[in-house]
């Protein structure tokens, strides 16, 4: 699995990207974002609050109960405001 991050999720991984190989059992991003939580300090530092983080498999948004699978490229970012300023 291919796992993107993005603003300060990849500042406090220390990685912008990198491939991973998740137990079985992972089955869900909730469950990835759990997992991904217990491989390194940097790792629990951005997922702890996942109420913060926002996700996409292979490009596309989806929530936590998403299903992921070994083929998938999952990205990882904080919300993102649109709009314009004044």
């Amino acid at each position: 699995m291919k796992l993107l991050y993005f603003a300060w999720l990849r500042s406090r991984i220390g990685v912008a990207e990198e491939e991973v190989a998740p137990p079985a059992e992972v089955a869900t991003v909730a469950q990835l974002i759990a997992w991904l939580a217990t491989r390194s300090p940097g790792h629990a530092a951005a997922f702890a609050n996942p109420k913060l983080i926002r996700a996409a498999v292979n490009q596309d948004y989806a929530d936590v109960g998403h299903a992921v699978r070994a083929s998938d490229e999952v990205a990882f970012f904080p919300p993102v405001t649109g709009g314009r300023g004044p």
